[in-house]
């Protein structure tokens, strides 16, 4: 029987032969050990050196999908580095944990415990940094309460271990975890627990997902940390572990989204205008890994699904004055005052890819919709939304699915969507599940062509 395996970096051929095989032929098996040995180590960096053969491609590429499920089947612990208060810094000037039944607390050789609920300080200059990292469990395994930060709830919580590194800044925490433990901790901060269970079930295999994709590589190298805890990867911990949520990661357990028989990176936002977005918004090419990411119409018979709800449809009168300050300002270019604004290119779905605002002084193009909306975003106006409500303006443009136009002094720019527009609507996958729609209906409309799969095929 032929096996892969993979040892020093290299694919090696074994095969094992029953005792009755001629001579002659263990010598010609040796041969192939040889030829296969040197063919794997000519093509095992793909992207750096192009398979010449189909044959190799479709044998790299079953090796890469093998080793995905392996993980999957052992719940693999994922890194997470614990930002400070407001997710504004990667290192704390000082750390302070406590567990209800005490701690155990490992530097070295050496192994500390602490009393129940006592609190225990760390300073970028504690000497048992000296032994190098610090880790830090709950005697009983529960959790470590963070006291040192600050999250939507208070003083978070982690299972697992929290590993302490000191920095020239500060001290790195990194929380070492199951990845289905994690996700306890990530639904409900991505998405509310209130939401319907066939909503969550999707979110929770979305996040997972997302979380072995990010798991392939180290986003933190420096601290062998996958990824941090706040929205440049997925929120984690600001919000308390729900029994809706812990339900919705443990119906799904190990379940992930794959295409062509990968796991893919499943990108999710809040609200969708009754329509989606390819990946050419961000500036990526479609090609034949990213099929999956296509324009969809998030709709049934009886019409869009979110069209009930307040950002599905969304207005904002914009004084010209305003307008012009917040477009120098976010593109660092004075075009004086704001004279059009117009949307140059669309993609998918009528998202906006281009725009061009021209003033006195001059213009300026800007591409990608999320620049487009950092370029149209800032403070000063409000956003009408579909139900009537108002909300003040932020640092983004609502969504980049918008049309605009001049009236007088003002630019109205009317539009629909909360979110960068690609992958899952969560609202939408919400009001699907309202409407009888199962995890997996939802999944397979928001991403195309895709199989939902647990464990080894």
């Amino acid at each position: 029987m032929k096996k892969y395996s993979k040892k020093n970096g290299y694919q090696i051929f074994s095969m094992r032969v029953p005792d009755s095989f001629l001579y002659g032929m263990l010598i010609l098996l040796c041969l192939l050990l040889i030829g296969g040995l040197l063919a794997a180590i000519t093509y095992r960096e793909e992207g750096i050196l192009e398979k010449s053969k189909n044959e190799e491609k479709k044998t790299e590429k079953d090796r890469k999908q093998e080793d995905v499920q392996e993980i999957i089947v052992n719940n693999p612990n994922i890194r997470v580095l614990i930002m400070t208060d407001g997710y504004a810094n990667v290192v704390h000037p000082a750390v302070e944990v406590s567990a209800e039944q005490g701690l155990t607390i490992t530097f070295g050789k050496e192994t500390q415990e602490t009393e129940a609920g006592q609190s225990v300080s760390f300073a970028p200059d504690d000497p048992r940094f000296q032994e190098g990292k610090i880790r830090i469990c709950a005697k009983d395994g529960g959790e470590i309460t963070l006291s040192s930060i600050r999250r939507a709830y208070g003083a978070p919580s982690y299972a697992g271990v929290l590993e302490l590194c000191t920095t020239a800044e500060g001290i790195a925490v990194i929380n070492e975890v199951p990845v289905e433990t994690y996700l306890c901790k990530v639904v409900p901060s991505e998405m509310p627990a209130s939401y319907e269970l066939e909503a969550l079930k999707a979110q929770a295999v979305c996040a997972r997902s997302y979380a072995y994709r990010q798991m392939q590589g180290y986003g933190y190298p420096e601290y062998e940390a996958h990824v941090n805890d706040s929205t440049d990867y997925q929120v984690y911990g600001n919000s308390m572990a729900q029994e809706t949520t812990n339900r919705a990661v443990a119906e799904t357990a190990g379940q992930v989204v794959r295409y062509q028989g990968q796991i893919v990176t499943t990108y999710y936002y809040s609200t969708s205008c009754g329509k989606t977005a390819g990946v050419e918004a961000w500036g990526t090419a479609p090609n034949e890994s990213n099929q999956y990411l296509r324009s969809v119409e998030v709709k049934n018979q009886d019409g869009d699904y979110e069209e009930a709800l307040p950002w599905y449809r969304w207005e904002a009168r914009i004084p010209a004055g305003t307008l012009s300050n917040l477009i120098g300002l976010n593109t660092g270019t004075d075009i004086g005052t704001l004279q059009t604004v117009d949307v140059t290119k669309t993609g998918e779905g009528g998202i906006a890819l281009q725009i061009c605002a021209t003033g006195d002084k001059g213009s300026v193009t800007v591409d990608t919709e999320n620049k487009i909306r950092r370029a149209l975003g800032g403070n000063g106006y409000e956003i009408m939304k579909h139900d009537g409500t108002t909300a003040a303006s932020g640092a983004l443009l609502p969504s980049a699915f918008f049309t605009v136009r001049r009236e007088g002094d003002v630019f109205l720019i009317s539009g629909g969507g909360f979110g960068h527009g690609i992958g899952m609507s969560q609202n939408g996958a919400n009001e699907m599940a309202k409407k009888g729609k199962n995890y997996t209906d939802i999944l397979t409309l928001f991403f195309q062509d895709v199989t939902i799969e647990a464990g080894v095929d």
